[in-house]
């Protein structure tokens, strides 16, 4: 890996998965806002990352390993990772802690995976499977790092090392089910930027009835003071025409129309 590549934040690709644009307001705009959600699972790392490691009944548990992969372009730190010396050879499963329940969809799992990988990489090991905790259920989840996960979590890596090259946060869109929990909500404002709301086309319904064929004839643009072109309409008819309430003077209307006035072909309108 070169000395120049941007390491990826093992975080990133859950955060990837689940959002993109969340994505790159966290790592690229450096954008971070706590609701309840993140608070709790603020906590519940908080019992995890402390350093150190313990070993029990054979195993041995590492709590906040540093992680890292050169060939990915990856770093983070591990909330625990177990080694079975009870097995030969030494069994290795990456163990992340997680608030709420298993979810739908698998940007956990990519994470995981992704830990899994570096430990390979780190270790010269090959790992099997690890397990999310979760703090509602207090159970773990096994996860299989089987062919189709390992697969995903790398187009993830992919993904997002391209965003990260890119370096621009890409367009809200809004989801109810996934935006109305999300901590960065006021900071995305997706029910907002997710929707075009350019001049363009707030006045596009009523640049089309301007511009109708039998009511607007393809003459010169008029100069002050020069009188409408005859079967254009007039001020009220236009405000009564559009579809949105917008205000704009006759003067930017006939702005507005004079590409179609020159090029009438080129613009027909739709009645």
């Amino acid at each position: 890996m070169e000395d120049d590549v941007r390491l990826i934040p093992l975080s990133a690709l859950q955060h990837m998965l689940f959002c993109p644009r969340q994505c790159a307001l966290i790592h690229l705009e450096q954008v971070w806002a706590e609701n309840r959600y993140t608070a709790e699972g603020r906590i519940l790392h908080e019992r995890a990352d402390h350093i150190g490691h313990e070993r029990r009944r054979g195993i041995h548990t590492a709590m906040a390993l540093p992680l890292a992969s050169e060939e990915l372009g990856l770093t983070g730190v591990a909330d625990v990772v177990e080694f079975d010396e009870s097995q030969q050879p030494t069994v290795v499963r990456p163990i992340e802690y997680k608030r709420g329940r298993p979810k739908a969809h698998r940007a956990d799992e990519v994470q995981l995976c992704a830990q899994a990988l570096c430990l390979e990489e780190m270790l010269d090991v090959s790992i099997e499977q690890g397990a999310l905790f979760y703090g509602k259920t207090r159970r773990r989840k096994i996860v299989v790092f089987d062919d189709e996960l390992r697969a995903l979590t790398r187009r993830v890596i992919a993904d997002t090392r391209t965003l990260f090259d890119n370096n621009r946060t890409p367009p809200a869109v809004y989801e109810a089910k996934r935006c109305n929990h999300c901590s960065l909500i006021d900071a995305c404002q997706p029910q907002v930027m997710g929707k075009k709301r350019c001049l363009s086309r707030l006045l596009e319904p009523g640049i089309r009835r301007l511009l109708i064929a039998d009511r607007v004839e393809p003459a010169g643009l008029p100069g002050p003071g020069s009188a409408r072109p005859s079967g254009a309409v007039s001020s009220s008819e236009w405000n009564r025409s559009t579809d949105r309430d917008v205000a704009v003077s006759p003067r930017h209307r006939w702005r507005l129309a004079w590409p179609a006035l020159r090029h009438p072909g080129q613009h027909a309108a739709h009645p």
